[in-house]
């Protein structure tokens, strides 16, 4: 006659209490990430911001208009914007991470030797980036993006 062993020594009560255990760790680890990430994506002031979208788009048909054109190259370490149609003495470059807020900066470029436009560029996060570059007074816009 065998001895009965202990019920932890049995396999089945363990696999009957995995499933359960694994919900809880994997809720556990969804509320960490919940509370410890940021919700960019909504503004608090998104009404006004509606309401700027118009005079953006206005500026981007003004930089049309004008024949302005940028190509932008990321070389480590810099920005460099090849400008066309237009050469003010700077350029205001906004990089806009898709869904990072956080991430977001905004760059003075100055013109150097060559003609196009220069500065120091932090390393960027990967992903998705939306540009904008324009000028001082806010005349014009070209709108890039980046991946």
């Amino acid at each position: 006659m065998s001895a009965a062993k202990p019920w932890y020594r049995e396999p089945w009560p363990w696999i009957l209490m995995a499933g359960p255990a694994a919900v809880v760790v994997a809720g556990a680890v969804t509320m960490w990430l919940a509370y410890s990430s940021a919700d960019g994506l909504v503004a608090d002031d998104y009404y006004k911001r509606g309401l700027a979208i118009n005079r953006v788009l206005a500026r981007e048909d003004a930089a049309r208009r004008l024949g302005i054109s940028a190509e932008v190259r990321l070389i480590p370490g810099r920005m460099s914007v090849v400008l066309r149609g237009a050469s003010p003495e700077v350029l205001f470059v906004h990089l806009v991470h898709a869904t990072r807020a956080g991430h977001d900066l905004r760059l003075r470029l100055a013109r150097s030797m060559g003609g196009d436009y220069e500065a120091a560029l932090p390393p960027l996060p990967p992903g998705h980036w939306h540009l904008s570059i324009e000028d001082a007074l806010g005349r014009w816009r070209v709108a890039e993006e980046l991946r």
